[in-house]
């Protein structure tokens, strides 16, 4: 290995070691910046930095070494025996490979540093001709044939200049599109996209479109053509509707996806930094990856700081693996874990940042390379033998067919049901044939096809589709991208929500809002609009206002607090369409923030008063020498600076309160008086952060010092207390959970007076909440984990915020509800959320600041991070759940009232004693699929309930078929088939007198006026009927006539309720009017449909229409009156105390943005309440 040092004295010089970088180790201030060098100009050697010399100050020769000083290779990857070089500068060794510690020299360069000549080795190889292949790959160094294997022993600039790219520039956005169109997508070959053919396929691989398909050929098996041909129709109409529909539903999910997908930050056209989809990344782009990214492509490292990366995808290696992008190795075959000067594709960033050329896409990376392995060995792992892969290849076929391999838990708990439905088809198909005895002809099998028919709701899973469809439209535009379609099924019935606090319940832009100097006192800073523009607001010193302009810059303690958490700080302040930031402030431009939020609310308080970064270092007056970054296990950070004005050398340090004062060279009272104000400050909601400073003595070499001696015996500046304010919706948006029977559970890092106080603030927590749950109201995340399970299970109560909460704690958290049987979400932004996001019921990542490994282990995506997009996504999974309940309550109510009425028709004989239809087989199929399907899709595209978060969370163990559901449908099915039994025995016995005549299932004849006439009666009523039952169940206990008495009272009150949806609307009116065509038009309704036009037997149509309602709205009647399933009264005040609530103040506001149809997910959508899901609107 070698090991590479700067100039220095030789006495105070520190070796560099190979094992994983100290955070106390200093980071050179060379590595942020990337010369342009020829590739010749620097002597290569074996493990070496990638660093060009550059010239210091006396003109003389500098390394500029790289961004991490990890620059040394495994000692395993060397062979032992080799000869060790001398020593150089304070004990810094350049061992070089075998070769040239056997047979070269060391050579001393201009920095100091010693290294092996490239020419040397060139001419030494070519007088031996039996130079190992390490050899030769090594003498080539700064020369690359393109091969990605062989990059970790390339050099960075060589590689660059291979790629055609310029380090400082990278690809212009015609290069990428090139290289794209040449190269392909950099994404593995498992996404295939939306298929035309497997779409195509689940139309017809379901056990309803078998019944159909069976009852097709049994028509043409017994000569029926007219009636198998309708059949062959409709079962062709479905399939075209339901292929354009849930085609266009695929294509909605796949695009969904991809704004779910990862993202890779890139430097393109010119030096602009740029954000772009990771499948869009080709050879020869640059970069940026940080901590929590998943890498996007394989990478030669060229620039990082602290990288480290988890390879276990590709190496098993628990543990992550330090990263060296300086490093240059000259073992061709050396392994991929130990190649530390690459990243790759698919591996997490667990530490650091750093920049990488794309060496490698797609299946051409190193996982895409295991990938393709994985799918070249799939059909080896089975089983050699034939007859058993054939039978386990045949039962997956056949599971795949019925629906039951594929699809979310609900479409595959419905594929079960409509087999069930399918096995209850084959049953009455048997009592019609033991009816008739057995004796099977053409009129008997006809008869028992039309049973088997009627039972089955062939729509059902194009319209579940088709709705679920829209559902993940709708969430989609509600800033909620839905990854997993079971997500969408469960959200709804979620108990509890554990979210993060910064960015998800507040706005996640920190303000500077207080600092506090001992001896000048309290600067605050008030009504900040926009937090980024330092001229927003205005500022007091000790509760007086004080002009920002008037502040000069005289050495004094304020000066100094600013210089530190302006030069302390890694963030940027820029104008809109400027490059950086001024001191001088116009509060006409807009402005942004890149960074971390904390650094950027300290960056904006320094502008205020002048002292911005950019306007310091373009002074002249500042020179960073070095640089030690804030780390998750010191919790500070600190920067080394020359002050040319004074000639000194500056120190400045940021941190945690509990980190720095013991640090401080101050006394133990003056300690304690820090830690009351960091106390003080920390209840007021503030996150604390303490500012120290040191001068150093002249005859330092800051360089030469540790991070421990750098950052000891300072003296104490101020406290700045920062503040994330809750976002302005965030306070409805918890009480609206709260009234909804959802416990809101706050889990932060953040210290334990903020995290209560902002936990008060937005309503988590209120004045009530301590005498109902004692102590364990809040809690930290070090009280929690103490616990055992069971001293957590017998907690009446989990506590409702944890602070200073760690990823192990959300999981704990987690499995203490799953304990409570509760139904809970989980928010995450980070990597080591990943495991508690796919432990909870539905995980849900932050799009703007969540990494990648957590949206890929999330089930949701938040788009704007925003916590009462939670709310909107359970408020829109609750009218998911009701709409799927209604639309399966109309069909089903269909299909049981036709069962009954068929069955019960068996007694019905005519003059051969053949049993007579009272429905044709065709006027059902058109019943089932033209007039039902249209008014379920309607009912799936229903607007929330104006209860619906009124109401507690359904039990997601029992699923859509609630007892309620199953009471109502065999109820409301028995009203209906009554009242067409009623309808056909009234024309056959009433006007017909009985007569049944003879034949009349097959064709028309002398003898079958009254049958017919009867059918068509029966077939109005059905018709109507079911027209009626699609706005009954818009709401399973309210009156038609009273669905919405907050906005609509009186006797018209049913009118502009029933035109919210207009699909639904309008498909009820196309029912009524298409059913007198059918009727009567001549030849279609006496051949198709065998009966005949209607005169006074309109009369008992709507005579059963009249009596229906009544019993609907009768028996929703009861529902109210006894308090049956959804019949239960919740008023606003009751709900209230159940989630033990104070009533809010403004009542008939509050309540009117909960029982009315405002303020929901639709017309957050730029919906207007009359305009909900109209035609053009709802697909």
């Amino acid at each position: 290995m070698v090991t590479v040092s700067p100039p220095a004295d030789e006495a105070n010089e520190p070796p560099l070691h190979s094992s994983s970088r100290d955070p106390n180790e200093p980071v050179p201030v060379a590595s942020w910046s990337t010369p342009s060098f020829p590739s010749t100009s620097w002597p290569s050697v074996g493990f070496q930095t990638d660093r060009a010399p550059d010239s210091g100050p006396d003109g003389s020769p500098q390394l500029q070494l790289a961004t991490d000083n990890h620059l040394s290779a495994e000692g395993s990857n060397h062979e032992a025996g080799g000869k060790q070089q001398e020593s150089v500068r304070s004990g810094a060794a350049a061992v070089v490979s075998q070769t040239e510690r056997s047979k070269g020299k060391a050579r001393k360069g201009e920095a100091g540093v010693t290294c092996v000549n490239t020419e040397d080795i060139t001419k030494r190889e070519k007088s031996n001709k039996n130079s190992s292949e390490n050899e030769k790959a090594f003498s080539k160094g700064l020369v690359w044939e393109g091969k990605a294997n062989f990059a970790h022993t390339i050099k960075f600039n060589a590689i660059a200049e291979g790629l055609e790219v310029n380090l400082q520039h990278g690809l212009s956005t015609a290069k990428a599109a090139s290289r794209l169109a040449r190269d392909g997508p950099n994404k593995l070959e498992e996404d295939e996209g939306v298929s035309i053919w497997k779409v195509l396929l689940r139309q017809v691989s379901n056990s309803l479109t078998m019944v159909l398909l069976l009852a097709m050929l049994l028509s043409y098996s017994t000569t029926d053509f007219i009636e198998g041909g309708v059949i062959s129709a409709v079962i062709l109409l479905n399939v075209v509707i339901g292929f354009v529909q849930d085609y266009r539903a695929e294509k909605t999910m796949h695009s969904l996806r991809q704004l779910s997908a990862p993202y890779a930050t890139v430097i393109r056209n010119g030096g602009q930094i740029e954000s772009i989809r990771s499948e869009e990344l080709v050879r020869g782009d640059l970069v940026k990856v940080a901590v929590g990214d998943l890498v996007p492509a394989d990478l030669r490292l060229f620039e990082g700081m602290n990288l480290e990366t988890d390879e276990a995808l590709l190496t098993g290696e628990s543990l992550p693996v330090t990263k060296s992008p300086a490093a240059l190795l000259s073992n061709l075959d050396m392994p991929i874990g130990d190649r530390a000067n690459i990243a790759y594709s698919s591996t997490t960033v667990t530490k650091g940042r750093a920049t990488g050329i794309v060496i490698s896409t797609g299946m051409a990376t190193e996982v895409g390379k295991i990938a393709e392995l994985l799918q070249d060995k799939h059909s080896e792992s089975r089983s050699k033998n034939v007859v058993v892969r054939s039978l386990a290849k045949s039962w997956v076929g056949v599971k795949k067919i019925l629906g039951l391999e594929q699809g979310t838990p609900l479409q595959i708990k419905l594929s079960k049901f409509a087999l069930m439905l399918f096995g209850l088809a084959i049953l009455l198909a048997i009592i019609v044939f033991s009816a008739n005895k057995w004796n099977i002809h053409n009129e008997v099998l006809i008869y028992g096809i039309c049973v088997a028919v009627a039972v089955i709701p062939e729509s059902l899973i194009a319209v579940l589709t088709i709705t679920m469809a829209v559902g993940t439209k709708a969430m989609a535009r509600g800033h909620v991208v839905v990854r997993k379609m079971q997500a969408l099924e469960a959200v709804g019935g979620v108990t509890n929500i554990c979210s993060d606090k910064t960015g998800t319940l507040t706005q996640g832009k920190m303000i500077a809002r207080k600092a506090w100097m001992p001896d000048l006192g309290t600067l605050s800073v008030h009504d900040v609009i926009h937090p980024f523009d330092p001229n927003s607001g205005y500022v007091k010193l000790n509760g007086r206002e004080v002009s920002r302009s008037g502040w000069a810059k005289n050495g004094g303690v304020l000066d100094v607090l600013l210089d530190a958490i302006a030069l302390c700080n890694l963030s940027t302040i820029t104008k809109m369409n400027d490059t950086a930031e001024k001191s001088s402030i116009s509060s006409t431009e807009t402005w942004t923030g890149a960074g971390e939020p904390t650094e950027i609310s300290l960056q904006v308080l320094s502008m205020r008063f002048g002292h911005g970064k950019a306007a310091l270092e373009e002074s002249g007056d500042w020179t960073l020498l070095q640089e030690y970054p804030f780390d998750s296990t010191v919790k500070k950070m600190s920067v080394v600076y020359k002050n040319h004005v004074s000639d000194t050398t500056e120190v400045f340090l940021k941190g945690a309160g509990e980190v720095v004062i013991p640090g401080l060279a101050i006394s133990e009272v003056e300690k304690a008086k820090i830690y009351s104000m960091v106390e003080i400050m920390a209840s007021e909601g503030l996150r604390v952060l303490c500012i120290a400073h040191k001068t150093l003595p002249d005859n330092t070499i800051a360089i030469q010092m540790t991070r421990d001696k750098i950052e000891c015996d300072l003296n104490f500046v101020g406290l700045v207390g920062l503040y994330d304010p809750p976002r302005a919706e965030t306070a409805t948006a918890v009480r609206k959970c709260q009234i909804a029977g959802i416990k809101v559970h706050m889990l932060t890092g953040d210290h334990i007076r903020t995290a209560e106080t902002i936990a008060r603030e937005v309503g988590i927590v209120s004045a009530e909440t301590p005498m109902r749950n004692g102590r364990n109201c809040v809690m930290t995340a070090g009280e929690f984990d103490e616990l055992s399970n069971a001293e957590i299970d017998c907690m009446e109560e989990l506590p409702l915020v944890i602070a200073r909460c760690s990823p192990s704690t959300k999981v704990r958290m987690v499995e203490a509800l799953h304990r409570r049987k509760a139904f809970c979400v989980m928010t995450g932004d980070g990597v080591n959320d990943a495991p508690a996001l796919k432990l909870a019921d539905v995980g849900i990542a932050m799009g703007i600041s969540g990494s990648d490994v957590a949206k890929d282990a999330a089930d949701m995506v938040l788009t704007n991070d925003d916590f009462a997009s939670i709310v909107r996504a359970v408020k829109e999974g609750r009218r998911l759940f009701d709409n799927i309940q209604k639309f399966l309550m109309h069909l089903l109510i269909s299909n049981i009232s036709q069962v009954i009425l068929l069955l019960i028709a068996l007694a019905f004989k005519d003059g051969n004693g053949n049993s007579v239809f009272p429905l044709s087989p065709l006027e059902i199929l058109w019943v089932n699929m033209i007039t039902s399907s249209f008014l379920a899709l309607g009912l799936g595209l229903e607007e929330a309930q104006p209860d619906i978060m009124l109401r507690p969370p359904h039990d997601n163990t029992v699923g859509v078929f609630t007892w309620e559901l199953i009471m109502d449908k065999m109820i409301y099915g028995t009203f209906m088939g009554t009242l067409c039994l009623v309808s056909f025995v009234g024309v056959v016995y009433g006007g017909g007198k009985g007569n049944l005549g003879t034949d009349c299932n097959q064709e028309h004849n002398s003898t079958c006026e009254t049958v017919f006439r009867a059918r068509a009666t029966v077939f109005s009523v059905l018709s109507f009927l079911l027209l009626i039952t699609a706005w009954e169940v818009k709401h399973f206990s309210r009156s038609l006539f009273s669905l919405d008495p907050t906005r609509h009272k009186g006797p018209f009150a049913v009118f502009p309720v029933l035109w919210y949806n207009r699909f639904l609307f309008w498909a009820v009116m196309a029912g009524f009017v298409i059913t007198f065509p059918v009727v009567y038009l001549p030849v279609i309704n006496m051949v198709v449909f065998k009966h005949l036009g209607i005169t006074w037997e309109w009369g008992i149509v709507v005579a059963c229409v009249a009596v229906y309602l009544a019993l609907f709205e009768g028996w929703k009647a009861i529902k109210r009156r006894f308090g049956i399933g959804s019949g239960k009264n919740l008023a606003l005040e009751d709900v209230e105390a159940r989630a033990g609530l104070v009533a809010t103040a403004d009542k008939d506001s509050y309540g009117s943005q909960i029982t009315t149809r405002t303020n929901t997910l639709v017309e957050a959508e730029g919906y207007s309440p009359t305009k909900e899901l109209g035609p053009g609107d709802s697909i």
